[in-house]
């Protein structure tokens, strides 16, 4: 499961292969989600604060997750997206 970023003690990956819709998951202390990068829509539990730092992030990037998610149904390396500053 390949990480992508990493901030504020949260880690985003993406599994390789997954099944759609396009979409990644989150890690944060003890939490689990998976977010769907289309709509935003989440499976799971995070922390009101950390899930707001995410979305802030899928906001900035949701253009380079579609990418990496294309990348990935071609087989091709996932590329690292910038963290939140």
């Amino acid at each position: 499961m390949p990480e992508i970023s990493r901030f504020y003690g949260i880690i985003i990956t993406m599994y390789l292969p997954d099944h759609n819709p396009p979409h990644f998951h989150v890690r944060y202390n003890e939490y689990r989600a998976t977010i769907d990068i289309q709509n935003g829509r989440i499976i799971g539990d995070m922390p009101r604060r950390a899930l707001h730092l995410v979305y802030e992030w899928l906001d900035l990037h949701k253009d380079e997750l579609m990418e990496n998610w294309k990348r990935m149904e071609n087989g091709e390396t996932l590329v690292a997206i910038n963290p939140l500053d």
